[in-house]
C-alpha cells in the first residue's frame, strides 16, 4: 500500500463523521487526509482494531496509570505515525510535561514521500480565552493546502 488516500472527514473536536452542505458524507483529500490518518493512529489503543489487533499504542498497558519515561512515549507516537501509508518520517516534539497532572502537550511532526509536511498536536483541547501561544489543540493542528471534499469530489473547504 502506498497512498497517500482520502478519507472520510471527522471533525476534530469529536473525531465523529461530517457532513457537507448537501448533508453527504465529507471526505478528506490529501494532505488533510494524511495529517487526519496521523491524527487517528496516535489516538488508536493497541487492540482496539478488531481486524488487526496488533495495530495500536498500549495506552492500557504502557501510558495510563503508569509514568513511562518521555522517550518511549515519544518512540511510541512516531511509529504509530510511521504507520500511515506515505510518511516516510516523523518526529515528537514535547512542548511541557507535567509529572503532577500528568499532561502532555506537544506535536508529531511528519513529512510524505511526496516531500509535504505536516503537524498533528498531542494534549487536551485548549479552551477558550486561555492563552496558547503554541497554537496546540487536540487532533490536526497545523498542515498546508487543505482540501476537504463530499464524496462526489466537490470541494467543502479549503485553507491556504
Amino acid at each position: 500500500m502506498s497512498g497517500p488516500f482520502s478519507t472520510l472527514c471527522l471533525d476534530v473536536g469529536t473525531w465523529d463523521l461530517i457532513a457537507d452542505a448537501s448533508g453527504n458524507i465529507a471526505r478528506a483529500d490529501p494532505p488533510y487526509a494524511v495529517a487526519q490518518d496521523v491524527a487517528s493512529a496516535i489516538k488508536t489503543f493497541l487492540g482496539e482494531v478488531w481486524y488487526d489487533d496488533t495495530i495500536g499504542i498500549p495506552y492500557q498497558t504502557k501510558i495510563l496509570g503508569q509514568v513511562p519515561p518521555l522517550s518511549i512515549f515519544k518512540q511510541y507516537m512516531v511509529a504509530a505515525a510511521l504507520t500511515v501509508p506515505s510518511v516516510v518520517s516523523a518526529v515528537c516534539v514535547i512542548q511541557s510535561y507535567s509529572r503532577l497532572t500528568r499532561r502532555i502537550v506537544g506535536q508529531v511532526q511528519f513529512q510524505t514521500s511526496d516531500g509535504t509536511a505536516g503537524t498533528v498536536g498531542i494534549g487536551p483541547p485548549v479552551a477558550a480565552g486561555i492563552s496558547n501561544p503554541a497554537g496546540l489543540s487536540q487532533g490536526i493542528t497545523t498542515i498546508t493546502g487543505i482540501q476537504i471534499t463530499t464524496l462526489g469530489g466537490e470541494p467543502i473547504e479549503t485553507q491556504p
